[in-house]
């Protein structure tokens, strides 16, 4: 299934950061360049970073003038993530790119790369949660809690890897369409951010 190569390849991403555990590792992507799993593991190690960039940014002594220089960062990443969710959708519209649509097929409210970006980010919540609930200098009661919270992820994880399933499933038989709209992000675009055109007039 999809979701089980996204899973397999989620892991492996996520396992290779913590090799370092450094948002300066650099990224050596070990996938064919032309398969879907080069651009699962090129979006999950976005996410991987991004997610350690949000964690370093809230560090309450951390040097202004470093965390203006990481909230960039964080932006030009989340523009990096929306770009490989775009690739990704590219993927499955190729795929089912000879189905013929039923006359009373219906869209999502999400396109499949979006959800498995959802995926991917789940895949880190249950790492890191994973390692909370293990952590041997934390009390007895935050592993517990933190077990919990685990269980809950894996469930979420089960019912989302479902749900991507039968869209894919749909997609295929006819009975739900794609429609891929290009993310408008304004924030990093000169022309449409006011505070950036209006620093060019």
């Amino acid at each position: 299934m999809f979701t089980t190569v996204c899973q397999q390849v989620f892991s492996k991403s996520i396992t290779d950061y913590h090799v370092k555990d450094d948002v300066y590792t650099h990224l050596q992507n070990p996938y064919e360049k032309a398969s879907i799993e080069h651009l699962l593991y090129a979006k999950n190690w976005i996410d991987t970073v991004q997610w350690h960039l949000e964690d370093i940014i809230r560090d309450p002594n951390i040097d202004p003038v470093e965390a203006l220089k990481i909230k960039r960062w964080i932006d030009r990443s989340n523009q990096e993530r929306t770009d490989m969710v775009e690739y990704i959708d590219s993927y499955f519209l190729e795929q089912y790119k000879g189905v013929t649509p039923a006359a009373n097929a219906t869209i999502n409210t999400e396109s499949p790369a979006w959800a498995v970006d959802r995926l991917s980010i789940l895949a880190l919540k249950i790492y890191h949660m994973e390692e909370e609930a293990q952590r041997s200098d934390a009390t007895a009661a935050h592993r517990a809690a933190c077990q919990q919270k685990l269980e809950v992820l894996l469930t979420q994880r089960a019912d989302l890897c479902g749900a991507i399933e039968a869209l894919l499933a749909d997609i295929a038989a006819g009975t739900k369409y794609m429609k891929v709209y290009k993310q408008m992000k304004m924030y990093n675009d000169p022309s449409l951010n006011p505070v950036l055109y209006a620093g060019n007039k």
